[in-house]
């Protein structure tokens, strides 16, 4: 985003439809999973909006432990370094490793946001499709280790 000049014409057009997709409801709900899912000390975003939801889950981690959490303990996909990746490319190995993991848990390559939606900021709604998608597919495994209310996500 350093590089990143103002958009013009249809490149602002496009940029704004999707910012419109953008779903503070959506959002609320999600941030209230992931702290029931992975436990308290995830935190919570700085500020509300797309932007702090961004930089909560910027670095990876935080969806790294909400994937590791839908699985049996000792089975979790994705390594979690201690501390977390300050890095770019660190970081965003990281969030690589979480959309690898969706997708073997069973998201579909259709519902998977690409790294720089998260990291650069480019679609944050596509963001919270693939969370939606993952808590869907949580619901509908019934394995035990959804944590939360069902009805948060369809089946």
């Amino acid at each position: 985003m350093a590089n990143k000049g103002p958009s013009y014409g249809m490149s602002r057009d496009i940029q704004s439809r999707i910012e419109k997709k953008y779903d503070d409801e959506l959002e609320a709900r999600l941030v209230q999973w992931i702290k029931i899912q992975c436990g308290s000390d995830v935190g919570s975003p700085d500020e509300q909006g797309r932007l702090g939801f961004q930089q909560w889950l910027k670095n990876g981690v935080i969806l790294s432990k909400l994937i590791n959490s839908l699985y049996p303990k000792g089975s979790q996909p994705v390594k979690i370094p201690d501390p977390p990746p300050s890095m770019v490319f660190k970081q965003m190995e990281q969030v690589a490793q979480f959309l690898k993991a969706a997708e073997e848990y069973g998201v579909v390559k259709t519902d998977i946001f690409q790294t720089v939606d998260l990291y650069e900021g480019k679609d944050i709604a596509a963001v919270q499709r693939t969370i939606v998608a993952l808590g869907s597919i949580a619901v509908t495994k019934n394995d035990g280790q959804y944590q939360g209310d069902p009805s948060w996500f369809m089946k």
